[in-house]
């Protein structure tokens, strides 16, 4: 065999095996591409071309309310004091006006005042209704300038000290459990300044030793709620 016809069948050979080591790596190529299919990410535009997009944002609502409130409305969330061990909390427009954390909560009735239109929190106090002064009580609740939130929580015993005097002044916000307010009851109140019907935000439990879910004092209550601005 001639030179050249080695030649020819060798350049023939190398030919064919490229062609199959490139058929080979391309399909390998391929396959690995065609296992892992995705689909582009619509563009913003995308929902005015028929495209659904799942949304996966979170809400997060004032205060941690259940659901947020409408506008011209003011949300707000009260806990009760547990026994005489963790202090109460008030959240308003999503600002923490009293709780254990800011250490300015104490033994007795826990009081808060806002602006009704504006939603500006003028003052913060607590007052000892067991062994305190209750004419404390009765100066401040006297005054209550006009179109006041008052925000009220009980810690402990908010009932000891309380007077005729003190219960009918909490009536005058709007209380409907002013009057049977006693020793280490539990009690959550929203009301205003002067308000001419009852408050629709209120939560009272009787001490009672039946039923206490502590020791010497009944469950921790808590309230929430979307209070309308110039409502009262």
């Amino acid at each position: 065999m001639r030179v050249s016809g080695v030649l020819r069948l060798l350049a023939l050979i190398f030919a064919l095996v490229a062609t199959w080591i490139f058929i080979s790596s391309y399909s390998s190529f391929n396959m690995k591409t065609l296992r892992l299919p995705r689909w582009p990410a619509p563009s913003p535009a995308a929902s005015t071309k028929g495209w659904s997009v799942p949304s996966t944002a979170v809400v997060r609502t004032k205060c941690g309310l259940s659901k947020p409130c409408p506008d011209n409305f003011f949300a707000f969330k009260i806990s009760s004091g547990a026994a005489n061990v963790v202090g109460p909390k008030m959240c308003f427009e999503n600002l923490v006006i009293m709780s254990p954390v800011k250490n300015n909560v104490g033994r007795g009735l826990n009081v808060a005042l806002v602006n009704g239109t504006t939603g500006l929190v003028l003052t913060q106090n607590c007052f000892d209704m067991y062994s305190g002064d209750v004419n404390l009580l009765v100066k401040f609740l006297k005054e209550i300038p006009e179109g006041t939130l008052v925000l009220m929580a009980s810690y402990d015993d908010p009932g000891t000290k309380m007077n005729d005097e003190t219960r009918k002044l909490l009536s005058s916000l709007g209380s409907s459990y002013a009057n049977q307010l006693g020793f280490r009851d539990s009690w959550v109140f929203l009301g205003a300044k002067d308000l001419k019907d009852k408050s629709p935000f209120e939560q009272f439990l009787k001490n009672n030793p039946d039923t206490n879910k502590y020791d010497g004092w009944p469950e921790l209550l808590e309230l929430e709620g979307c209070v309308p601005q110039k409502v009262f």
